[in-house]
């Protein structure tokens, strides 16, 4: 039988944060060991609980929105922490599934702890104003990277704190920038592009990790319509959700983003340094095996072109790269998409591209933009000077949480690959940002057309 939940002081929201408050933000943290209780673990890992969260006063208080990791406290959610867990789901989310293979096979100790050993970010980020407002930063933890550095004390008495972001540098080799190379679109410089047409970045790979009471408000709902609608979609995977209403932060079993940044990340925040963003979602079709049935990879490596002009100019550019794979619906879903569409009795037109999704899905489109802007606020955004982007459902998320876009790009007509033609026509005429390159009538909806199955 599930405990009866305990109120205990976990995962509030925190009061807004004054401007003498806001002076004494840091990055690092002010606590001692002494001033911690040794935490406890469960020896017997084979004990099976009907809920994951003890009713215990051991809970880590999480106070969320605070305006320093002191006040804010980490986000514990480890199978070996269960006293001291203030959060619902598992670290790495669907991956989650992997680690629990690797223990049913033997290969992985279901108690070992990660040596976090020069494993901080390689630049700093953060903290900024955004990190203490809980309508801008609720879908990630802004502390996520900053785990041995903001909570030393916790972790040399024994807390099991893992990161939930990690950030890193790394080069990018991609064939379209040598193209750019020969075309002389793009101009090798040493620093930014290399004669081989690589480019150095810095890299964020950030897991979600959900404020409830937040993600609840920007989808005009309840809490607790949120938490039974999360259980019973979940078919029951996460009790806690009922049971546990004091925990309000959730890691839900899905994938997260990875930030890509061209140029000095100190100079995102900067309203008068340029930058370029591209926010995009992930399609594995085309991305990686170059699929010519939509824009996605050609609108994805101009952004990246984009964002190398724009750092070597002074300025930064940011891809984040969501992963939410056909709409947020799925691959398999995409490609039964795929099917109604090409199979159609009038073949695969623009005026049916979103109402073949509606028939296979029930809805046009999951991804929710309002969970999207978080990442832009964690990078202490405020301003973005080129927005390589034509949806309208990402640039009205942005701009209503009250970061100015001065200048949105579609992409070239040239690049958009002869199939993809319906994409593009159908997503102009439902309200696409298409500027002077496109402009779609209900002629043009009709008439155009896909190729057919071979």
């Amino acid at each position: 039988m599930a405990p009866v939940p305990v109120m205990v002081k976990c995962s509030e929201e925190a009061a807004p944060e004054s401007a003498a408050n806001r002076q004494k933000r840091h990055r690092t943290s002010s606590l001692t060991e002494a001033d911690l209780k040794m935490p406890s673990f469960r020896d017997d890992m084979d004990y099976i609980s009907l809920t994951s969260h003890e009713a215990a006063a051991d809970s880590v208080p999480l106070v969320w929105g605070a305006g320093n990791p002191d006040e804010r406290g980490p986000v514990i959610a480890t199978s070996r922490s269960t006293r001291h867990r203030n959060s619902i789901g598992a670290h790495s989310g669907g991956y989650s599934i992997y680690r629990a293979l690797a223990v049913a096979a033997g290969k992985l100790d279901p108690n070992f702890v990660p040596d976090l050993t020069d494993t901080e970010p390689v630049t700093r980020i953060g903290p900024y104003d955004s990190w203490a407002d809980v309508k801008k930063v609720s879908v990630m933890d802004p502390y996520g990277h900053m785990t041995t550095e903001a909570f030393d004390a916790q972790l040399k008495k024994g807390y099991d704190i893992r990161p939930t972001i990690a950030v890193t540098k790394a080069h990018i080799d991609l064939p379209e920038f040598k193209e750019a190379i020969r075309l002389k679109r793009l101009q090798p410089d040493g620093v930014i592009l290399n004669e081989a047409g690589q480019t150095v970045i810095t890299k964020a790979a950030i897991e979600p990790v959900w404020y409830l009471p937040e993600i609840a408000r920007r989808f005009d709902c309840s809490e607790e319509e949120l938490r039974y609608a999360l259980f019973r979609e979940t078919n029951m995977m996460y009790p806690e959700l009922i049971t546990r209403q004091d925990i309000k932060v959730f890691l839900p079993p899905i994938g997260g983003c990875t930030i890509y940044i061209w140029g000095d990340p100190q100079t995102i925040p900067d309203e008068n340094i340029p930058l370029t963003v591209r926010v995009h979602d992930e399609c594995n079709g085309s991305d990686v095996f170059g699929s010519d049935i939509c824009t996605c990879r050609p609108y994805l490596t101009h952004a990246m072109e984009e964002c190398v002009k724009t750092a070597q100019q002074g300025g930064a550019g940011v891809v984040i790269y969501y992963r939410k794979e056909g709409r947020a619906l799925g691959e398999v879903t995409k490609y039964l998409v795929y099917n109604r569409r090409k199979r159609q009795k009038e073949g695969d037109t623009a005026k049916e591209y979103f109402n073949c999704t509606k028939y296979v899905a029930g809805i046009m489109d999951t991804r929710f933009q309002a969970l999207m802007p978080d990442a832009l606020h964690w990078l202490g955004i405020t301003k973005i000077d080129r927005f390589i982007s034509m949806s309208d459902m990402k640039y009205n998320a942005i701009v209503s949480t009250g970061i100015r876009i001065v200048t949105r790009v579609p992409i070239p007509p040239e690049l958009v690959p002869r199939d993809a033609q319906v994409e593009i026509v159908a997503k102009v005429y439902a309200g696409y940002e298409g500027g002077q390159s496109y402009s779609v009538n209900e002629e043009a909806l009709k008439d155009t057309k896909g190729r057919e199955y071979q």
